[in-house]
């Protein structure tokens, strides 16, 4: 899968799912691979309320709240980013 953003070009060389929750909201850890060259951990698949979404890698701030470390500049970065990850789960999950 590709994201353009002014030109250029970023591709998804790999979605590897590493673990698999079947109780809680949290379903999946995913590992997203770019251009064979960077790599993103700790992506999460969650059960939400009008069903399942991609959460970014975050950290506790010190008043409580998470704030994402990485993440996809524009709404269709995240869009492509979040099919790829959600293909590969339920990928994961039928076999």
């Amino acid at each position: 899968m590709k994201i353009m953003e002014g030109g250029d070009t970023l591709n998804i060389t790999n979605v590897r799912v590493r673990k698999i929750n079947l109780e809680g909201k949290m379903k999946a850890i995913v590992s997203v691979t770019f251009d064979d060259a960077f790599v993103v951990h700790d992506v999460k698949v969650v059960e939400g309320q009008n069903g399942l979404f991609v959460a970014m890698p975050s950290r506790k701030t010190p008043d409580g709240e998470f704030r994402d470390i990485a993440h996809p500049i524009s709404a269709a970065a995240r869009e492509i980013i979040s099919v790829a990850v959600l293909s590969a789960y339920e990928e994961a999950i039928a076999s």
